[in-house]
C-alpha cells in the first residue's frame, strides 16, 4: 500500500490547488490532489492496489469534490478492495445499468406511438387507425402522456376515465381497452417490470360502474316495418347511386360502411351470396350475406366500368361518404312532408329515419311477422353471439334459413302496401 502522508487541511489543501504537480494530502493513503501544469484544473486521484495492478482512479474535480468528499470516496474504495471487489469494474457496471436503466424508461406517449406502429396491419382503415390514436393523445396524453411507462399505476387510469365514465361510457370503455393495450405492450417489450395491468378490466371494476349499468343505449331512429315497402317504393322512384346503395343496404340488412365499400369481387351473383371480408365488419370476423332476387336484380343493374372494384362508386370516384345514404333519406322525407305526407320519421323519437335505423325495421319485422327462431335473424344482422348453446347452434351458419328468411323480405318489400293494421 502506498506510503501514508502527513493529513493536510481543507485551508493547506486549497493553497497546495495553485502549484502544479501530485499532492499527497493524507487521511487516507494513495489518495493525491493532481493539478495540471498548464491550465491549472486540479482534480482527485486514489491510487491504490486491486490484484496485481496499481491503478490511479479519478475521483472527480476540485473544489467542486472537497477533501472530506474526496476522503469518503477513497475510504469506500478501500474497503470494496478489502472485500475483493473491483472498484473500477463495480463502476463500470453501475454505469451500464443505468444506461440501460434509461434505455428502457421510455414515456407513456412514446409507448403508445410504437404500440400503435406494431398494431397497424390490425386497423380496419386509416380512419380507425387515425380514431386509435386521437383518443388516447385527447385522453390520456394530459395525463400520463409524459409520465415514464412503468410509472402508470391505477389511480391515473382512473383519472383518465372517470370524468367521461358515465357520460361517453362506450368511448371510455374503447380508451380503457386501448390504453390497456398500450401498457400491455410495455410489458412484453420490456418497459413495465412485470406490473398488473391498471388499465385491465379485472382491476378497474373495484373502482369503476361496470358500462351495462351506465351506458346510455344508442338507438339510431328508424321506420315502422310496416312503412318500409312505401319507403322502397319511392326510393325506387330516384335516381343516383346512393339510392341504389340505399335500396341494397335494406334489402340486406346491411350496415352503411359494408355497403359503402362493398366491391364487386365479393359478389357471387350465381351462388347468390356476398361475403363481405373481416376488415369491414363490426365484429372483425368475416360474414356471409344471402341475396334474396330483389338484390340480385338490383346489382344485374348497376353500370359497371371495366376494371372497376366499388359496386357503389361515388361519382367523382372513391366511396361514397358515410353521410350520402342519410341525405337521401333526409331528402326523401322532406319531399314528402312538402307534399302534405307524413315524412319518414321515427314515431318514438320524432327524428328522420337513418340507413342504421333499417336494420331494426328488418328485426321487428321478423319478429312480428315470421316463425323463424330468434337466432336466424341475428345472425342475418351479423350480431355477435356470446352464449354458447346459441354459437354451437349457428355453427352452419344457418345460411338455408337465412336464406328463405331474406327472400321473404325482399318479398315483403316488394308488395304494395296493405292496410296497416292496429299494434303495426
Amino acid at each position: 500500500m502506498p506510503k501514508k502522508a502527513r493529513e493536510l487541511s481543507a485551508y493547506q489543501v486549497r493553497r497546495l490547488s495553485k502549484r502544479a504537480g501530485k499532492h499527497a494530502v493524507g487521511g487516507v493513503a494513495g489518495l493525491l490532489l493532481e493539478v495540471k501544469p498548464i491550465t491549472g484544473t486540479a482534480s482527485w486521484t486514489f491510487r491504490t492496489v486491486i490484484g496485481n495492478r496499481r491503478p490511479d482512479i479519478g475521483l472527480g474535480g476540485y473544489p467542486d469534490v472537497t477533501l472530506e468528499s474526496a476522503r469518503g470516496q477513497a475510504r469506500e474504495i478501500r474497503e470494496q478492495v478489502r472485500q475483493g471487489v473491483d472498484p473500477i469494474e463495480a463502476r463500470r457496471a453501475a454505469r451500464d445499468a443505468l444506461r440501460a436503466g434509461q434505455a428502457k424508461r421510455i414515456t407513456f406517449d412514446d409507448a403508445a406511438l410504437q404500440c400503435w406502429r406494431a398494431k397497424s396491419q390490425e386497423f380496419r382503415n386509416p380512419k380507425h387507425a387515425k380514431q386509435w390514436l386521437d383518443s388516447l393523445k385527447t385522453n390520456a396524453s394530459p395525463v400520463i402522456g409524459a409520465l415514464p411507462v412503468d410509472a402508470v399505476e391505477l389511480p391515473h387510469v382512473v383519472r383518465i376515465l372517470q370524468p367521461i365514465w358515465a357520460t361517453k361510457t362506450e368511448s371510455a370503455s374503447r380508451l380503457r381497452g386501448r390504453v390497456e393495450t398500450v401498457l400491455e405492450w410495455a410489458r412484453v417489450a420490456g418497459y413495465r417490470n412485470g406490473q398488473d395491468n391498471p388499465a385491465a378490466w379485472k382491476t378497474l371494476k373495484h373502482v369503476l360502474p361496470r358500462p351495462s349499468r351506465v351506458r346510455k343505449k344508442k338507438h339510431h331512429a328508424s321506420l315502422p316495418w310496416s312503412r318500409v315497402r312505401e319507403f322502397i317504393a319511392d326510393l325506387r322512384k330516384r335516381e343516383g347511386v346512393g339510392s341504389k346503395a340505399l335500396e341494397f343496404l335494406i334489402l340486406t340488412a346491411g350496415r352503411s360502411g359494408e355497403i359503402r365499400l362493398a366491391q364487386w369481387p365479393e359478389l357471387d351473383l350465381t351462388a347468390k351470396e356476398w361475403k363481405v371480408p373481416a376488415e369491414r365488419m363490426k365484429a372483425s370476423k368475416p360474414h356471409r350475406v344471402p341475396l334474396p332476387p330483389g338484390a340480385v336484380r338490383l346489382l344485374n343493374s348497376l353500370a359497371r366500368e371495366h376494371g372497376a372494384t366499388l359496386v357503389f362508386p361515388a361519382p367523382r370516384g372513391g366511396a361514397l361518404s358515410d353521410m350520402t345514404l342519410s341525405a337521401v333519406i333526409k331528402r326523401m322525407h322532406e319531399e314528402s312532408v312538402a307534399a302534405g305526407g307524413e315524412g319518414y320519421l321515427d314515431p318514438k323519437r320524432g327524428k328522420v329515419a337513418t340507413p342504421h335505423g333499417f336494420r331494426s325495421s328488418f328485426k321487428d319485422w321478423a319478429r312480428s311477422s315470421t316463425s323463424y327462431p330468434d337466432e336466424v335473424s341475428e345472425l342475418a344482422l351479423a350480431h355477435v353471439n356470446s352464449d354458447e348453446t346459441r354459437a354451437a347452434y349457428a355453427r352452419d351458419e344457418l345460411m338455408p334459413q337465412r336464406a328463405k328468411l331474406m327472400a321473404e323480405w325482399a318479398k315483403f318489400c316488394d308488395s304494395p302496401r296493405r292496410k296497416q293494421r292496429r299494434g303495426e
